[in-house]
C-alpha cells in the first residue's frame, strides 16, 4: 500500500494531492475496521437466537426468515453496489454502504417485534457490499501490483473472521450482563456507527474511474433471479415449502429461467452488470467451483455443528453437551484457524502457486471432516477437526477472493469480487439445503433433533464436497499476464 498511485486519473482535478495525503497505514487500519464491522453484524445474533423466541414471541422456525432475508438481501446489494463502486467511486458509494447498514442495525435494535428485527436485517444486508467495494480502494491504491494486493486481502479476511468472533462473544456478554433481553441487538448499531465516523476522512477514493452507466434491466433480472433460487433453497423442505411443492420448484425453475434470460440481456448489452463472457476462462469458472464447494461446507456446517456442541448425551446418546457460552468458546478453534490460514495465505501461495494452495485448503477441510467424523465423541478432537477445517478455509477464502479479483480488469475490480461473494452465498445456501434436507429425513417424529446419522452424513458428504473442490482445482492455470488482468488472457 502507497500514498500515490502511477495509474492515470479520471477523478477531478486537485485530486491526486488528496490521495497522496492519505497514510497507507490508515488506509490498512479503515479497511480492517470496515471488516471487523462486517463480522460483527453478521456473527453477533447466533447466542441471542434462542432468547429471541420468547422476547419476540416466535417459534425456532420462524428465525430461519431471519437468515433467509439477510441473504436475500446480500444477494440483491452484491452487485449494484459493486457495479456502483466501479462507476462512481468506492469510497462513495461505501459511505452510503456505511449508513445503509447503520440505519438497519438501529432498527435491529429498536426491535420489540419479530417485523422489525426483520427490516433491519434486510438493510443489515448490505455488508456484502463491503468487501468489494474495499478490495477495490486496496486495488486501485496499489502500486505493489498483485502481491501488495494479496496482502491486503489476507488482512481483510482475518479482520473479517475476528470481527464474527467479536459479535459473538460481544453479544453473548452483553446478554448475560445487562437485564434488558434486546440491549445486545445494539451491538452491531454501536460497531458500525464506529467504523463510520472512524473512516469518514481516513479512506481514499479510487482515482480510476472509467465511467458509465449502471445496467438497471441486467441488476434487476439477476437480483430477481438469484433471489426466487436462494428462497427456494433457504425454505425447501420446511413446511409448506417441501421440495415437490408449487412454491419451492416454482422458485427454483422460475429463479432459474430469469437468471438464463439475464444472461442473455447481459450478453447483448454494451455496458453489463456483469461480464458473463468472463466465465469462458478456465480459471474464472475454476475459481467460482472451488468457491462453491469450500462455501457449501463451511456455510452448511455452521449451525450443525453448533447444534451438535450444545446436544445433551445423556438425553440423545449424542453430542458434546456444552452451554451457549461454551458453544460460543468452542465455534473459536474454527475462526481461528480460518484467521490464520487466511493471514499466511499469500506466503503459501507464492511458497508452492496459487494451484497448490487451493487444492491444499480443499484437502485440509476434508482432513478436519474426516477427524470430526471419527472423533465426534471427544471434545478436544472434534474441536482439532473444525480447527484444521478452518485453517483450509482460510486458505480459500483469501485464495478465491484474490483470484477471482484478478481475474477481471482493474475497472471491474468491485464487480469481480462481487461476483465472488453471491457465489459465496449461493454456495452456502446450497450446503444448508443439503444439511437441512439430510436432518429432516433423519429427525424421528415428535422429537426436535435427528439422529446421530443426520451428523455422520453431513460430515461424510462435506469431506467428499471437499475432495472434489481439490480435483477442480487441479486444472487451475496462472493468467498468462499475471498482475495485468485487465488484458483479459488467461491461461490454457
Amino acid at each position: 500500500m502507497t500514498d500515490t498511485d502511477a495509474r492515470p486519473s479520471h477523478s477531478p482535478a486537485g485530486a491526486s494531492s488528496a490521495l497522496r495525503a492519505t497514510p497507507a497505514g490508515a488506509v490498512i487500519a479503515s479497511v480492517m475496521l470496515v471488516e471487523l464491522t462486517s463480522g460483527i453484524t453478521q456473527g453477533f445474533l447466533s447466542p441471542l437466537l434462542r432468547g429471541l423466541t420468547d422476547t419476540l414471541g416466535v417459534t425456532a422456525a420462524d428465525l430461519n426468515w431471519i437468515s433467509i432475508a439477510n441473504l436475500l438481501a446480500s444477494v440483491a446489494f452484491t452487485p449494484v453496489l459493486s457495479r456502483m463502486g466501479d462507476l462512481y467511486g468506492h469510497r462513495r458509494v461505501l459511505r452510503w454502504n456505511l449508513l445503509i447498514v447503520l440505519l438497519g442495525s438501529v432498527l435491529v435494535g429498536l426491535s420489540r417485534d419479530f417485523g422489525t428485527l426483520l427490516c433491519g436485517q434486510i438493510l443489515q444486508g448490505a455488508f456484502a457490499g463491503f468487501f468489494p467495494l474495499l478490495v477495490g480502494i486496496l486495488r486501485n491504491r496499489s502500486r505493489g501490483g498483485d502481491a501488495e494486493s494479496r496482502r491486503g486481502i489476507s488482512v481483510m479476511v482475518a479482520a473479517l473472521v475476528a470481527g464474527l468472533a467479536l459479535g459473538l462473544v460481544a453479544s453473548g456478554f452483553v446478554a448475560g450482563a445487562v437485564d434488558s433481553p434486546t440491549a445486545a441487538l445494539w451491538v452491531p448499531a454501536v460497531a458500525t456507527g464506529l467504523a463510520l465516523a472512524i473512516t469518514w476522512p481516513l479512506l481514499p477514493e479510487s482515482d480510476h474511474r472509467p465511467g458509465g452507466r449502471i445496467d438497471w434491466a441486467g441488476g434487476v433480472l439477476l437480483c430477481v433471479g438469484l433471489t426466487a433460487v436462494m428462497l427456494g433453497l433457504g425454505l425447501g423442505g420446511t413446511p409448506g415449502w417441501e421440495w415437490t411443492s408449487v412454491r419451492t420448484l416454482g422458485c427454483l425453475v422460475g429463479g432459474a429461467l430469469v437468471t438464463a434470460v439475464w444472461v442473455r440481456v447481459e450478453l447483448r448489452t454494451p455496458q453489463p452488470m456483469i461480464d458473463v463472457t468472463m466465465f469462458r476462462r478456465r480459471g474464472v469458472v475454476v475459481v467460482s467451483l472451488v468457491t462453491l464447494t469450500f462455501t457449501f461446507c463451511m456455510i452448511g456446517l455452521q449451525v450443525a455443528n453448533a447444534v451438535f456442541m450444545g446436544t445433551d448425551p445423556a438425553t440423545y446418546g449424542y453430542g458434546l453437551g456444552l452451554g451457549p457460552f461454551a458453544i460460543a468458546v468452542g465455534m473459536l478453534p474454527n475462526l481461528l484457524a480460518l484467521a490464520l490460514g487466511a493471514l499466511i495465505a499469500p506466503a503459501v501461495a507464492a511458497a508452492i502457486s496459487d494451484r497448490l494452495t487451493l487444492v491444499t485448503g480443499s484437502l485440509l477441510m476434508a482432513a478436519g471432516y474426516v477427524l470430526s467424523l471419527s472423533f465426534h465423541g471427544d471434545l478436544a478432537l472434534f474441536l482439532a477437526g473444525t480447527a484444521v477445517a478452518g485453517l483450509g478455509t482460510g486458505f480459500l477464502q483469501h485464495s478465491t477472493r484474490t483470484l477471482a479479483v484478478e481475474s477481471v480488469p482493474h475497472d471491474r475490480t468491485s464487480v469481480g469480487s462481487g461476483i465472488n461473494e453471491l457465489l459465496i452465498n449461493v454456495g452456502g445456501s446450497i450446503g444448508a439445503a443439503a444439511v437441512l434436507t439430510v436432518f429432516a429425513s433423519r429427525t424421528p417424529a415428535g422429537r426436535p433433533l435427528p439422529e446421530l446419522s443426520a451428523y455422520t452424513v453431513t460430515w461424510t458428504v462435506c469431506a467428499l464436497v471437499s475432495v472434489a473442490g481439490a480435483a477442480i482445482a487441479l486444472v487451475y492455470r496462472r493468467p498468462r499476464a499475471a498482475g495485468t488482468a485487465g488484458t483479459g488472457q488467461v491461461g490454457r
